[in-house]
């Protein structure tokens, strides 16, 4: 027979395994990773993820029995959100400690970006006083409806498949900052190369939105 503190115990860490069985498939981690970006469709996750409609509900389904995400219907189409900002801050966390302690991540992250230009980190303080003193050009490459639900301020909002139609808006004598979701989006990646190829002085922000608003960076929304 267990003591009853044993059991308050057993009880307290099965729960908490809850949150750990919900993030650990790769795919339910990258839909928490675009969930923090807005709220969206199933279809929307599903192309974004290369999954099935069928797959896609499935693994948030399981997000929503974890209580991570909130589902709701409008119209035809049912929509999914965080169920609390805690979880974008849960999920930034655990990249972080995953940077921090497996070598494997930066190893793959610099296999990717291997001979591209224009990738190297750009230093936020910098680039702050440069956005206020109109030095450069800022992109969010990210859909409208992930710009407007929270953005870079003074980012102009070039969704990556529009990129091409408006190159001859963008001033050729000042550098253009990239950014998207994150250090392991790659919108800002092909973005980048679509300017350099045209001749634009390009380059990326790895940091996300996300990242901005935990470190105390303004954000705006639309």
């Amino acid at each position: 027979m267990k003591s009853p503190g044993r059991q308050f115990k057993d009880a307290i860490y099965e729960q908490f395994a809850r949150i750990g069985k919900a993030v650990s498939s790769p795919k339910r981690l990258e839909l928490l990773d675009l969930i923090c970006q807005g709220e969206k469709t199933v279809e929307t996750l599903s192309k974004e993820t290369g999954l099935t409609v069928a797959n896609t509900s499935q693994h948030l389904q399981t997000l929503k029995t974890a209580r991570l995400i909130e589902a709701e219907k409008e119209g035809l189409y049912v929509k999914y959100r965080l169920a609390d900002e805690m979880v974008c801050e849960f999920f930034r966390s655990m990249r972080l400690l995953a940077e921090n302690r497996l070598a494997e991540v930066d190893m793959i992250k610099r296999r990717f970006l291997e001979g591209k230009q224009g990738m190297e980190p750009v230093n936020r303080d910098d680039l702050l006083k440069r956005v206020a003193a109109g030095d450069v050009t800022v992109l969010d490459v990210r859909p409208t409806t992930e710009y407007e639900a929270g953005h870079i301020p003074g980012a102009l909002s070039v969704p990556l498949d529009q990129l091409q139609k408006i190159l001859a808006k963008l001033p050729d004598d000042q550098e253009i900052v990239a950014y998207c979701r994150g250090p392991y989006c790659v919108l800002a990646v092909k973005a980048v190369e679509v300017l350099r190829e045209k001749g634009f002085n390009a380059i990326r922000l790895e940091e996300s939105v996300q990242d901005w608003r935990a470190l105390g960076l303004p954000v705006e929304t639309s």
